[in-house]
């Protein structure tokens, strides 16, 4: 009997079913489906990625444009993938992340599409510069970072490498494929296809996705149940509100400097001129695509290292290493690149990209740091400033290519740039403990 009271004593003590939604665990917890849709997506916009160095020589072949004007329409690509990434963190904390990656997808499939019946360079820019920049640009890290950060308290650092290294098996994916597209039917059917893996996923988001863990009344993974927040208003004012805020302190300005030689020594370079610089140096495209693609593997692996690696070191020191080492081996490229793969040719595809995007988690980590609640935003203008790097980069290197008639000087100059991130990374200062959950506002 006194059994029967204490524990009727103790259900009263309980608080209410609503209020104990938040600890209940399932056996496999919903978080890990959310960053599978979110895996998964990423891979979808980024299949057209894949394509702007394909379709340089074919698009210079069939209407004489210049390398200069095709590279700047890739340019206004990735100036606008980064600039728009900061205002669509804002959008999904208004709008919800499904609307606005379903509205992504859409965009980046249209201007796939659109780009079969281009005939001017102007239509280029519009269609790959402009749809697709903007369309990519809501899928981008900030995407990644905004569902770490909702639905994830530990393994934080992990799953933003599973999910930065999404990017990378898209590449492995849809390049190999696309190359031989164009190499055995041209570039049409290869842009066609790209549309067609942005569609694909538009229902995996709409069906599976969730804002909020509190949508389906659970805790984030390794935390406690937090109620869903109000949509925000005026995402962009926040936005922009967030970039000055950020931009009166000094971590702000070396993060966003060394991620924009990230950019330029990837995007810019390597993704949308390395296949035409191994065709100079007589090695077939599907050839090159493939070691592209081969670079996506190893991405892969070694993104989700650098996620482990940022749960437990030194974030400025690992993205010191990344970048020195980054640096050396495009110091070599030039020396390496011939017809045929060989053993020294196959290292640097490994050793680069092991490096590729592993750095995109310590600096993801080095905005939680030092920003708080509004790192998503943060990441995402220091994102900006990565794709403005590779948007010069993408430019200047068809440039140079028009001008000198070879790439290597190019490459050179992208080590040096590495050896300058290296060094910014090192000086950045840690953030002073109990600084608050929000922006730093001293200089």
């Amino acid at each position: 009997m006194t059994e029967t009271l204490d524990s009727a004593a103790l259900d009263d003590r309980r608080p209410p079913r609503e209020a104990r939604r938040g600890p209940r665990v399932p056996r496999v917890h919903r978080a890990w489906l959310v960053a599978a849709v979110t895996f998964v997506t990423i891979i979808g916009g980024a299949a057209f990625n894949s394509l702007p160095g394909l379709l340089i020589n074919p698009l210079h072949d069939e209407f004489g444009w210049s390398r200069g004007e095709i590279g700047l329409a890739v340019s206004i690509d990735m100036a606008l993938y980064g600039l728009t990434a900061p205002f669509a963190a804002a959008l999904m904390d208004r709008f919800g992340i499904r609307r606005v990656v379903a509205i992504a997808l859409t965009m980046v499939a249209a201007g796939a599409v659109a780009s079969v019946w281009m005939t001017a360079s102007w239509q280029l820019m519009i269609y790959w510069g402009l749809l697709v920049g903007l369309g990519t640009g809501s899928m981008a890290m900030a995407f990644a970072a905004t569902v770490t950060d909702r639905w994830f308290v530990t393994r934080r650092g992990l799953v933003t490498g599973i999910l930065t290294a999404a990017g990378a098996s898209g590449q492995l994916v849809f390049l190999p494929l696309c190359a031989w597209i164009v190499d055995q039917h041209g570039w049409r059917p290869a842009s066609v296809t790209v549309a067609l893996a942005a569609l694909v996923v538009v229902p995996f988001v709409w069906l599976l996705m969730r804002d909020h863990p509190a949508d389906v009344g659970l805790a984030p993974y390794g935390g406690e149940f937090v109620p869903k927040p109000a949509p925000a208003r005026g995402a962009a004012r926040r936005t922009v509100r967030v970039l000055f805020d950020a931009a009166r302190t000094g971590p702000f300005w070396l993060l966003a400097g060394a991620f924009a030689i990230c950019g330029a020594s990837t995007n810019g370079l390597i993704r949308t001129h390395f296949v035409p610089f191994a065709h100079d140096n007589h090695m077939p495209i599907p050839v090159a695509a493939s070691l592209l693609a081969v670079i996506g593997v190893f991405d892969i692996i070694g993104t989700i290292i650098s996620g482990w690696l940022t749960d437990r070191f030194d974030a400025r020191r690992l993205l010191a290493v990344y970048y020195a080492l980054r640096g050396i081996s495009l110091l070599f490229l030039p020396l390496l690149i011939g017809p045929d793969v060989r053993p020294p040719m196959i290292f640097f595809i490994v050793f680069y990209g092991l490096d590729w995007v592993a750095t995109v988690p310590p600096t993801l980590a080095l905005c939680r740091e030092q920003y708080g609640e509004d790192s998503a935003i943060v990441f995402g203008w220091v994102l900006a400033s990565h794709q403005v790097g590779a948007a010069v980069v993408a430019f200047l290197g068809g440039v140079a290519r028009d001008a000198f008639g070879r790439y290597d000087v190019v490459w050179y100059a992208a080590g040096a740039l590495c050896a300058m991130a290296a060094l910014m990374s090192l000086v950045i200062r840690r953030r002073t403990a109990g600084a608050g959950a929000g922006l730093r506002r001293s200089p």
